[in-house]
């Protein structure tokens, strides 16, 4: 596998724009974008566990039933959540919309919205931007970097990856962008997450491949503990590289997956050390886990805790706050038998050994933490499994963005 620069206009036959329509008024930033692939696409997506799903994901869920999708609009600024059947509506004439702007069949166009929620799409602005897209759209570098960049709400940075490998002796490429910043939690928080493919794949095992990897990158997610209702994570394979379509789990579908893992991976990280007001990313490993169960409920209780970031934001090595994360977490383990270690690109340092405070050098473990990427791993020693979560500390900042989100 190669990592490339690129995003979803990577892989062979998709198209990309991003541009300000103006849904917001008052702003300047790039704030719809639109993904296009030249022929209908084996789709695959995930949604929220939230009860209150926004109406674009449940049109989405829709559209992902059937199969195939050939086009993708988002905006960013209004979630169209929590509008009822007006927004539902809207998202229906938003698909519409594009349908007709790029002749394809409107029950073939994903559409995914991000920001503020309780406000109804402005669909005059809405339609003006499908129509700025229409005309837009290219295979370029660029066109990945504008429509990257115009799904962003409170996110610091674009969220791009692509990578190339072979199936069948031939190239295939996978291509993504994501956002997400703010109300992340494990089970898909605000992410939003578009992947392209020209890879060959049955859309059944597409499915499959994207449940199964989601699991392990973008549900071990946590910025503050808020699951949104704006969720989405979907793939487009429009087979277009040419390799023998994959219909069974053989080494293709293997090599497949891991490069959907791959990608997953890459986005869910760079989610998580760009939660609203971070300053470093906290990983956390939990090994020696009896099941796999187990193992990622301890790192995501580890992750998720406040009092652990707050110490990670300080460079404080509280390992207490830790191992009462881990102790009310629900999972099963001897308190006697757990080890905890934190290590960055500073170096290693264990905190606990067999339960019990390590004695460690204080000074050393305040430099190791000073990091930008902070490695918290727990071993319970109870066998063989593993997990690792992704999080971010918990600053000053975030309670400023979130306390003036709206205005």
């Amino acid at each position: 596998m190669k990592i490339i620069d690129g995003g979803v206009t990577a892989p062979i036959g998709f198209k990309a724009a991003g541009t300000r329509a103006g849904i917001k008024a008052g702003k300047t930033n790039k704030d719809m974008a639109m993904v296009y692939s030249e022929v209908p696409a084996a789709t695959a997506g995930t949604f929220t566990r939230n009860i209150v799903k926004a109406a674009p994901v449940l049109w989405d869920k829709k559209v992902c039933e059937a199969g195939v999708a050939q086009a993708v609009v988002i905006n960013s600024g209004i979630a169209n959540a929590c509008t009822g059947d007006v927004g539902y509506q809207n998202a229906v004439d938003s698909a519409k919309m594009v349908g007709e702007a790029l002749n394809v069949n409107p029950d073939q166009v994903l559409v995914a919205s991000t920001g503020v929620i309780g406000f109804y799409l402005p669909m005059d602005v809405i339609e003006s931007g499908i129509n700025l897209l229409k005309d837009m759209i290219t295979d370029t570098r660029e066109a990945a970097i504008d429509a990257a960049t115009a799904i962003m709400t409170t996110d610091t940075h674009k969220k791009e990856y692509a990578v190339e490998f072979e199936l069948s002796g031939k190239k295939v490429t996978m291509g993504a962008m994501c956002k997400g910043s703010g109300m992340i939690h494990p089970n898909m928080g605000t992410m939003l997450g578009f992947i392209t493919t020209d890879a060959d794949i049955d859309q059944k095992l597409l499915q499959k491949a994207l449940s199964e990897t989601i699991e392990d990158t973008f549900n071990m997610v946590s910025v503050d503990g808020d699951t949104s209702t704006n969720d989405t994570v979907v793939v487009l394979a429009n087979g277009m590289a040419g390799n023998a379509k994959i219909t069974t789990e053989d080494a293709d579908y293997n090599t497949f997956k891991e490069a959907l893992m791959e990608v997953n991976t890459y986005l869910a990280k760079q989610i998580a050390a760009d939660g609203e007001g971070a300053t470093k990313l906290f990983e956390v490993n939990v090994v020696g886990a009896p099941d796999k169960e187990t193992a990622k409920i301890l790192a995501k209780s580890i992750a998720t805790s406040n009092l652990t970031k707050c110490a990670v934001y300080g460079n404080d090595a509280n390992v207490g706050r830790i191992l009462c994360a881990m102790g009310y977490s629900g999972a099963q383990f001897d308190p006697y038998k757990v080890d905890v270690t934190v290590s960055s690109d500073k170096g290693t340092v264990k905190l606990v050994e067999n339960g019990m405070y390590a004695k460690f050098d204080e000074d050393q473990a305040t430099d190791i933490m000073k990091a930008p990427v902070v490695v918290a791993t727990a071993d319970i020693k109870a066998g063989n499994e593993k997990a690792t979560a992704w999080g971010c500390d918990l600053t000053y900042d975030y309670v400023k963005i979130n306390a003036d989100y709206r205005s």
